[in-house]
């Protein structure tokens, strides 16, 4: 039955069979009864719902010289007291621990609205008043603190968030602002929820939404006009970002399936002074509005799934950022995407990468994986052998740009090579890896089909012939190549100073002397010219020039040329491939000695020889070519002994600095045994 007015007609009884009266009575005797909100039945709110502190010292009346009990607890739990004592109760007792919502405060109440089942022991009954909250929406009493908060999303996720007892509505448009990089977004009261129906924005994801558009930006300079899609808009604030910065460059388009993440885009469009293109999947007419006098610019905004889209249009630029894995949608990434397009894609599915759900992992990825210490790099080598399997199956090679494995997220960027030879070199790439679970030596098994009878053989470690049993497990499949391209960093690294995107340089720094495998850094920008060179990771950059003109060529041969020249720059871009993995520095440490520090011992490890850099995956990892035993050589040789207070009192320590072998000097009035020892 459906109530219509702000009070219950109770003059017609005969429209509620007895049996729905018997219903309705059970339904309100339950303790987990909500109410329907739907309903314009007008409701008192709760003594326990309180907006300030001192809303419930006013209800309490304190008194300093008068006894008075606690409003929200029953008598026998809390007996009356004077004002100071009565204070602290209610501030640690009933405020500290209430649910904040909307600017009140949902408080824990003690009084005998909540009925608990009684315990019968012996002959005696013992009832228990039931600690509880109020929902402020519904009415509703809930036990727990916790199940109270999930109480309150789903109101809020169904859009139930107009509370009854007010008096006035709230407004309806009542949304914060935000702004990040010059630009704003209006969002959603519930923004910080991560609900795949809501307009979800994360403000811990602005360094992935900075890589991102560095990666556009230099592909604007290499070709122009480029069409880009934000094909998970949300609130639109990666696509806004694109065309506000990047202008007549790009040509943005930003889906969602959601109708009220369209509408929400459409508004922070005329936010920021956008013109709109409306294309839904219902309406064949486009739609331009929008007041766009200080960007004459035009966003288009698409209402369909983003599957449906990619199949349908073609583009040179698609970012893939879904709630959770991104295999569902590769295969349509890959279908239409032009040659020499780049696909730039976030998985937030770290549980599963991270080798927490391995199962969800084989379900999703078809990989075997445990948890290892470079579980992050391998979590996005799972990434990048599914991108790439995908890109097969369309007779597409990709050539791997930057790959980012964070606490939050897994960002893979990735160039298209069409052809069917570029297919086969990129899944030529995609093996399985032996590791070795005593000592964490790790190696891909080489190429080839024929069985090894031995696959123990390939692994540097004897572990196997000195522990009893099996000794390794084999994980993947997994990309087996390159990580990042030196000279796409670069140039990325010069846009995010052009545009002033600050957490990102420190963040592009590193990778570059990550994919060059260098310690050094030093870094220089200058305002490029038609040559200009750039110091960074110590090594001299040659920038060409890249502007919009020198790609505006017309015709199919002169097009041709420019594809060609493309790939020559690609390849004198990829320098000497970078070392799989990397070992953590702690992780190998020996017991009972102290470390050097980490930048000493990537000088001790480049002075033996091999090729050594930090990594942004681990920041106490170290990436190197060299072997495990040789990196434990080296760690010992310049790792000192650790002695107690007093022993190292009485005791001296010399180091010889050109052999690395640290002796100890011990006392005349030592034991003979100590020094056999």
């Amino acid at each position: 039955e459906q109530v219509e007015g702000n009070s219950l007609d109770v003059k017609e009884p005969e429209l509620e069979t007895e049996e729905e009266g018997r219903e309705s009575k059970s339904t309100k005797e339950s303790d987990s009864n909500i109410l329907d909100v739907s309903s314009d039945y007008p409701r008192e709110k709760h003594i326990s719902i309180q907006r300030h502190f001192a809303d419930l010292e006013k209800l309490a009346n304190l008194k300093e010289d008068e006894k008075k009990p606690c409003p929200l607890c029953a008598e026998e739990k809390y007996k009356a007291c004077y004002g100071h004592k009565l204070h602290r109760h209610l501030l640690n007792f009933h405020w500290k621990v209430s649910v904040e919502f909307e600017g009140y405060r949902m408080c824990i109440c003690y009084l005998p609205c909540h009925p608990v089942k009684p315990n019968l022991v012996g002959d005696q009954t013992f009832s228990k008043m039931g600690a509880h909250y109020h929902c402020i929406i519904c009415s509703a009493t809930i036990t727990r603190r916790t199940d109270m908060i999930s109480h309150i999303n789903r109101h809020v996720n169904k859009g139930e968030t107009e509370s009854r007892f007010l008096a006035v509505p709230a407004p309806k448009h009542s949304h914060e602002v935000l702004k990040e990089s010059a630009t704003d977004v209006r969002v959603l009261p519930n923004y910080s929820t991560p609900q795949k129906t809501d307009s979800y924005f994360n403000p811990k994801m602005k360094l992935n939404r900075q890589l991102i558009f560095s990666a556009l930006a230099v592909l604007a300079k290499e070709r122009t006009p480029i069409e880009c899609l934000d094909a998970f808009g949300a609130t639109g604030i990666m696509g806004l970002q694109w065309a506000k910065h990047l202008r007549s460059s790009v040509r943005v388009t930003i889906n969602d399936c959601n109708e009220n993440s369209v509408a929400m885009i459409r508004e922070n469009c005329h936010l920021n002074k956008m013109k709109v293109k409306l294309n839904t999947k219902e309406d064949d007419n486009d739609e331009a509005m929008g007041d766009g006098e200080e960007n004459t610019d035009t966003i288009e905004v698409t209402k369909m799934d983003a599957n449906v889209i990619m199949h349908l249009r073609s583009f040179d630029f698609i970012h893939l950022d879904p709630f959770g894995t991104t295999v569902n949608y590769l295969d349509s990434a890959f279908r239409n995407v032009r040659n020499l397009g780049i696909v730039s894609l976030t998985s937030t599915d770290t549980s599963s990468l991270y080798a927490k759900a391995q199962n969800v992992a084989l379900r999703h990825y078809g990989c075997n994986i445990v948890r290892t210490e470079y579980y992050k790099e391998l979590a996005a080598r799972i990434v990048i052998a599914a991108v790439t399997r995908a890109a097969a199956r369309c007779n597409k090679g990709i050539e791997v740009l930057l790959a980012v494995a964070l606490e939050h997220f897994v960002l893979v960027v990735v160039r298209v090579l069409r052809g069917p030879s570029s297919a086969d070199d990129s899944a030529r790439k995609i093996r399985y890896l032996i590791h070795c679970q005593w000592c964490e030596e790790r190696i891909f098994q080489k190429e080839g089909n024929m069985v090894e009878e031995n696959p123990y053989q390939q692994l540097p470690c004897d572990c196997h012939g000195s522990m009893p049993g099996k000794t390794a497990v084999v994980l993947g499949p997994l990309w087996s190549g390159a990580l990042f391209n030196a000279g796409f960093l670069r140039r990325m690294y010069f846009e995010a100073v052009q545009y002033g995107l600050d957490e990102a340089q420190s963040l592009l720094k590193t990778l570059v002397c990550e994919a060059e495998c260098t310690t050094s850094k030093h870094y220089s920008t200058h305002t490029p010219c038609e040559e200009s060179k750039q110091e960074e990771c110590g090594v001299y950059i040659k920038t060409p020039n890249t502007s919009p003109e020198s790609f505006l060529i017309p015709g199919k041969r002169r097009s041709n040329e420019v594809i060609r020249n493309t790939n020559k720059r690609q390849k004198a871009e990829s320098s000497a491939e970078h070392p799989a993995f990397y070992y953590n520095i702690h992780r190998h440490s020996i017991k009972g000695m102290n470390m050097p520090k980490l930048n000493k011992f990537l000088n001790y490890l480049s002075e033996a020889g091999h090729r050594v850099s930090r990594t942004h995956f681990d920041p106490m990892g170290v990436r190197t070519n060299a072997p495990l035993a040789q990196f434990k050589t080296v760690l010992m040789k310049y790792s000192t002994p650790t002695y107690g207070g007093g022993q190292a009192e009485d005791s001296e320590f010399l180091e010889d600095d050109r052999s690395g072998v640290t002796a100890t000097v011990f006392p005349k009035d030592c034991p003979p045994h100590c020094a056999a020892d």
